[in-house]
């Protein structure tokens, strides 16, 4: 049988959760805007910035406007977590057991290619993945299943053969419509933010890849979406 792993990249293969926060917040500061970027990341991490953003404005923005916010938001994290880029603890290692276990693994991520390689070409990550798909792979982005449906697609393997590593709430409803099953990292929210994930863990030290053939033996379907955490009234989007 073949099995694929699916990783998220940011709050999965790296903990940046709280400078993409800080970024955030310093961009609503400077235009004006009192939005708790913590808060919001809670409910929205995962998604493109420029989706992020329209939640913010009590009034419609241009897309050109939203995108200018979303390099500005980019640089500010940029700045704030050049020197702090490090691979989540074990993970490395997690990967090349999973390889040598057979696991084929994608990674499937909202980022566009040069946040990407930010953080993948850096960290000389990119040549643990068979399949790298972000932002500019897909129509729709997360908490709609596009992403990783295309990575699944990409690496032949069937979506129930899938787990996906995921951090966010909407990554974990994204991977449920896409009929796949989640481990969910804890890197930035507790264990009881997720729905039914096969099980959680705050990085990869002292986890073995082995493990996940017996997690799936007890979780044999994917769990269906929870409709409060995944219908876009979720979000307070259109």
């Amino acid at each position: 049988m073949n099995l694929a792993l699916i990783f998220d990249m940011d709050g999965v293969l790296i903990d940046n959760t709280p400078a993409q926060a800080r970024a955030f917040q310093l961009l609503f500061r400077d235009l004006g805007l009192t939005t708790n970027a913590r808060q919001l990341l809670k409910r929205l991490n995962g998604m493109p910035a420029t989706t992020i953003l329209k939640t913010v404005f009590r009034h419609p923005v241009p897309e050109k406007q939203l995108k200018e916010y979303a390099a500005q938001r980019e640089f500010l994290y940029r700045t704030l977590y050049w020197d702090k880029r490090r691979a989540m603890p074990g993970l490395t290692a997690f990967l090349e057991a999973a390889r040598a276990a057979g696991f084929k693994i994608g990674l499937g991520t909202g980022s566009p290619p040069e946040t990407i390689a930010y953080i993948i070409d850096h960290l000389d990550l990119r040549r643990h993945f068979d399949v790298v798909i972000g932002k500019e792979d897909v129509d729709r982005g997360k908490p709609h299943a596009d992403t990783f449906s295309v990575v699944a697609s990409k690496l032949s393997v069937a979506p129930e053969h899938c787990i996906v590593f995921e951090d966010a709430v909407l990554g974990e409803q994204a991977a449920y419509k896409a009929g796949m099953r989640v481990v969910a990292v804890a890197s930035s929210l507790p264990a009881k933010a997720f729905q039914a994930p096969l099980t959680v863990i705050k990085d990869f030290t002292n986890f073995q890849p082995q493990q996940l053939l017996e997690l799936l033996a007890e979780q044999p379907r994917a769990p269906k979406p929870d409709k409060q955490r995944a219908q876009r009234q979720y979000m307070h989007l259109e």
